[in-house]
């Protein structure tokens, strides 16, 4: 599968809800759409670490956490 998406995002009340292990980022990252315009969901703030496990196959992966709507 492949969505063309660049990033992986979830909204920090996700992360919250489903306790991941979230780890501050040194600057904040502004998201930007696919058309270049800043995106209105707010900043990244964090990012978490997870494992992905599918049909055998393993993958560690970064999903960056956005702050949330404005």
């Amino acid at each position: 599968m492949d969505s063309r998406a660049t990033e992986l995002v979830m909204s920090k009340e996700f992360a919250r809800k489903h306790k991941f292990r979230r780890m501050k980022l040194k600057r904040l990252i502004y998201m930007r759409s696919v058309d270049g315009i800043l995106n209105y969901m707010g900043l990244i703030v964090d990012i978490v670490e997870v494992k992905i496990y599918f049909k055998g196959y393993k993958k560690r992966m970064s999903i960056n956490v956005i702050e949330g709507q404005k």
